[in-house]
């Protein structure tokens, strides 16, 4: 069984979607740019029109900005690392305060959501089919444009096979060439066997699903299918055993709800947060639900009603969910916990 690697693994999410410095300027060209290879260019062109928010847009960003939550201690809970001698600061009342807005604005840097993207084409483009080498070699030749200047994904990278055949690299062979000469790290070149499937169940077992997450930006491009696959099982997992708050107050919450909205699979997480007593957060995930999928009943009848609160989740219930005792029984509990605190 794979292992997690030594604790320095946890140091690295902070800094895993830092995108590689390139300082140096100078040129360093294994193989003439002549074709013009643009990876995303294929993505580009089969851009539709866009009729559904976007996980980026300002208010879907707002959304799960508060429904991910902001709690300190969490956000920055100790890490296995090197032991070293504890600092003790004597603070006054004032600089108490500017120190905890200092943490509240980093902690706001550390929550930042990595993107959610869709699954990049595969390249399958062939340049040459030179018959007359087909033989001459047994081995694939790799030609790379390593200039510092140039965007990876415009990277020029193309494959001589045995065969005779130049094609362009296909995404996994980019990905560990430019790993090669453009070392990021955290990032190896032949992805860790923790990613395959059966050690992935046994990681989250153990309730580290968050380390996987946050191996899996530093591995993989966002828009890679082992990204995306690693992600979507890790969710699967959570909204399976109803570990929500694992996730909560991290970077990942907002990409989760992302998903289980996008699959109509909220009620899980909806029970959830009626049990914490985190009803805005409740109306938020319904507000969003409304925001992908408009004509859903749900959002027919809420609009209607001019439902708010607690009286849209009930219409959620009624017209959305498939588990309504379990969201009524949950909701009832709230409101005998709320009544009894505000007859104190």
């Amino acid at each position: 069984m794979a292992s997690l690697g030594a604790p320095w693994w946890r140091c690295l999410w902070r800094r895993a979607a830092a995108p590689l410095a390139l300082q140096r300027p100078g040129r360093a060209l294994l193989w003439s740019r002549g074709y013009g290879q643009d990876a995303g260019s294929e993505a580009d062109k089969k851009k539709a029109e866009v009729t559904k928010p976007c996980f980026m847009d300002e208010l879907v960003q707002s959304l799960l900005s508060k429904m991910t939550g902001l709690d300190l201690q969490k956000v920055f809970r100790p890490i296995k690392q090197d032991l070293k001698p504890p600092t003790y600061k004597l603070m006054t009342e004032k600089q108490l305060a500017e120190a905890t807005r200092k943490a509240i604005e980093e902690a706001k840097e550390l929550l930042k959501m990595p993107p959610v993207l869709s699954e990049r084409e595969p390249i399958d483009d062939v340049l040459a089919e030179d018959r007359i080498l087909e033989g001459t070699e047994t081995v694939k030749y790799v030609f790379t444009d390593i200039t510092y200047s140039t965007p990876h994904r415009e990277r020029f990278i193309v494959v001589r096979e045995p065969s005779g055949v130049l094609r362009k690299a296909t995404w996994e062979e980019r990905d560990r060439m430019i790993q090669a000469y453009f070392l990021r790290e955290g990032r190896k070149l032949v992805p860790p066997p923790i990613f395959k499937d059966e050690n992935l169940k046994t990681v989250f077992h153990e309730d580290r699903h968050e380390d996987v997450l946050n191996l899996c930006i530093a591995q993989f491009e966002p828009d890679s299918a082992n990204y995306i696959r690693v992600h979507h099982q890790t969710y699967e997992d959570i909204d399976k055993h109803g570990k929500y708050d694992l996730l909560r107050s991290t970077r990942h919450f907002g990409g989760m709800v992302w998903y289980l909205i996008n699959r109509k699979k909220t009620d899980g997480l909806l029970i959830d947060m009626i049990q914490r007593n985190l009803i805005d957060d409740a109306t938020c995930l319904i507000n969003l639900y409304h925001m992908l999928h408009p004509d859903c009943q749900s959002a027919k009848e809420a609009k209607k009603e001019e439902a708010h609160g607690v009286d849209l989740i009930k219409v959620f219930m009624k017209t959305e969910s498939k588990k309504v005792g379990y969201i009524e029984l949950a909701l009832q509990a709230y409101q005998e916990a709320w009544a009894s605190s505000a007859a104190l």
